[in-house]
């Protein structure tokens, strides 16, 4: 037992677990963030645009009958079909995506440019030059 406990410390201590664990935090607090962009910010005007319409409150009753709102369809423990908010986690879900996508593209840039000055070869000195062109005139 103490032994798993000890591969377990070591597994956890890694950087690459501390990162992610930072990162999912991170995540969940952007997502936080996103979800009130797309419900407080971007959906009101879009839904005043389209006459008024509150995408949160966009449902279907199954149970037949008629509900002014979501909330009262739920309190009354109507089975409802909640498109309105289902267009919201897909509004949700292409910003988050397309951020991520930005930030993956930026690292990538920055790690194709340290790749490139860690695969480049060093600039010779003067004198190397010299040797090399000396070297190269003696082949011919």
């Amino acid at each position: 037992m103490k032994k798993i406990f000890e591969e377990f410390k070591s597994f956890a201590m890694k950087g690459n677990v501390i990162d992610m664990a930072v990162g999912i935090v991170i995540g969940a607090a952007f997502g936080k963030i996103v979800t009130s962009f797309v419900n407080d910010i971007l959906m009101p005007p879009i839904g005043k645009i389209l006459g008024g319409v509150d995408f949160s409150n966009l449902f279907i009753s199954l149970s037949g009958k008629k509900f002014d709102t979501l909330q009262a369809a739920q309190e009354a423990g109507a089975a409802t079909w909640n498109y309105g908010l289902f267009i919201n986690t897909v509004l949700d879900f292409i910003i988050i995506a397309f951020a991520i996508f930005i930030l993956i593209k930026q690292m990538n840039k920055m790690k194709k440019k340290e790749d490139e000055k860690l695969t480049s070869p060093p600039k010779l000195s003067k004198q190397e030059e010299l040797l090399t062109e000396i070297r190269d005139a003696l082949k011919q």
